[in-house]
């Protein structure tokens, strides 16, 4: 078994759509579970951080703009393959281009408001979640249904 954890956050457009539960519930129905949760209101510093691969880049100052203009509920997610899973589940960046039944192919309409970001590798889920969550808020526990999940 390979458990992996990952970090997700729903992003400004899909909390202000609504969308939280919906994105939160088609996670949970993979099989993969939240152990750290919370609704923050990014600061600059942190987006900076989170997107420094892309200073410089035409879109960055309106990639920073957007992601700290309102809530993101920013989550840890566990489970066995929880990157790829996730990914999965997430769509293709381009919401035009996601498969029917993803998040975004689904509830999404342009790359700039496509409702959630994943980790794209277990590396980068690392890193990333170090930026948003201390380990004190991320909680370790086992759910009664894991056994129907995941093989031993």
């Amino acid at each position: 078994m390979s458990l992996e954890q990952t970090l997700i956050l729903v992003k400004p457009d899909g909390v202000q759509r609504g969308l939280t539960g919906e994105i939160v519930t088609r996670l949970e129905k993979r099989g993969l579970k939240i152990v750290g949760a919370k609704l923050i209101r990014p600061t600059r510093s942190i987006a900076e951080i989170h997107y420094a691969e892309h200073v410089g880049k035409p879109f960055y100052e309106s990639l920073i703009g957007f992601i700290t203009s309102g809530p993101v509920l920013a989550m840890v997610i566990e489970g066995e393959r929880a990157v790829s899973i996730s990914r999965q589940t997430i769509g293709s960046t381009d919401p035009a281009e996601a498969a029917p039944g993803t998040i975004r192919g689904d509830l999404g309409l342009t790359v700039g408001r496509n409702l959630v970001h994943g980790s794209d590798s277990t590396e980068r889920g690392k890193e990333e979640i170090a930026i948003w969550f201390d380990q004190l808020e991320i909680i370790e526990f086992e759910q009664t249904m894991e056994p129907w999940i995941i093989e031993s």
